[in-house]
């Protein structure tokens, strides 16, 4: 049976009313021109608490963006209530484009990665000498997510009065690490953060470490205006941390235009959405030397040509070990 006859038109098709009585939707989306800058300061269970000029607002993602998500370092565009009154709500209507990425997977089997940092210069990089011991394996992965995502990397380590950094200084030497060393004693007395804070001023830097390795204490030390909490502690038994700190969270440096964002603790660090191909670029002493090797070298392979290259003397064999030693991390879990 014929629902129309043979000569429809448009205005005879009857057309189902739309129950939520709102417009029909559109793939043309506002530019909101008139957006107000901001910075992603932290997130929590969807809402974005968004730096807009001197003002610290309260914001939501706004739908047209779908599935796209902000994080802490973005720059974003805001609409709406601007105030940063209590109880108003801001709407995130773009995210600019991102100038680096920190990402991790929660393991080396797990292909979703999750961005971690927005937009930062700097990757310092926390570990205890002592209580717990150093993990020289997630010190690699984090080291390779770094040079991946493009932020320099700075080596921080604490508790010198439980164990000396030498076995750390001689494993990492060759990459040329900027680094610091401190003790609980320095921290207190500010010396540790001033030097510390040399490093920062001008930049954004991301902190990550192990839990339990003091990275928020330090942090505290960096901006003791915003005190974050630090009473967790060691496990005796499996020498792990608690964790202490839930989410990221930009905190900005006084007298200066520096930035800390403290991360949460990690006990893994996944490197499944991690190219080796770009870990090469950390080290131009070695990449002119790529050129003679075959395609999608792993470069720690029979046909490599790096062996050459450092044989002829124009780089250093332990910058070589080192790289090979950071791209080995993807094959190994942390902890292997």
């Amino acid at each position: 049976m014929r629902r129309y006859g043979k000569h429809t038109d448009e205005d005879d098709i009857r057309t189902r009313p739309n129950r939520k009585g709102n417009r029909p939707r559109t793939n043309i989306r506002p530019k909101h021109e008139d957006a107000a800058e901001g910075l992603v300061l932290t997130v929590d269970r969807g809402r974005l608490t968004c730096l807009v000029e001197d003002r610290v607002v309260m914001a939501m993602k706004a739908r047209e963006l779908g599935r796209k998500a902000a994080v802490v370092g973005d720059r974003v565009a805001l609409v709406g209530d601007l105030s940063g009154n209590k109880d108003t709500l801001a709407r995130i209507v773009r995210i600019e484009e991102r100038t680096s990425v920190l990402r991790r997977t929660a393991d080396d089997d797990d292909p979703y990665e999750r961005v971690v940092v927005a937009n930062a210069d700097q990757l310092a990089i926390v570990t205890a000498l002592a209580d717990p011991e150093p993990r020289p394996r997630l010190i690699d992965r984090c080291l390779v997510a770094a040079f991946d995502g493009g932020l320099e990397p700075l080596l921080v380590m604490t508790k010198s009065d439980l164990a000396p950094p030498d076995k750390l200084l001689e494993l990492y030497g060759a990459l040329d690490i900027p680094y610091v060393v401190t003790s609980r004693e320095q921290l207190e007395n500010r010396d540790a953060a001033d030097r510390v804070r040399e490093h920062l001023d001008g930049r954004v830097t991301a902190f990550v470490g192990h839990s339990g390795v003091g990275k928020t204490t330090l942090v505290n030390a960096l901006v003791p205006q915003e005190r974050r909490r630090t009473t967790g502690h060691v496990n005796a038994v499996t020498g792990r941390g608690r964790h202490t700190t839930t989410s990221a969270l930009a905190l900005p440096l006084s007298d200066t235009d520096g930035w800390v964002i403290d991360t949460p603790g990690v006990r893994s660090f996944g490197l499944a959405h991690i190219d080796p191909s770009r870990v090469i670029h950390a080290f131009p002493d070695l990449e002119p030397g790529t050129e003679g090797c075959p395609r999608a070298c792993s470069h720690d392979e029979p046909d490599c040509a790096l062996d050459a290259w450092v044989e002829e003397g124009h780089a250093d064999p332990a910058r070589l070990y080192s790289l090979r030693r950071l791209l080995a991390t993807r094959e190994r879990r942390e902890g292997d």
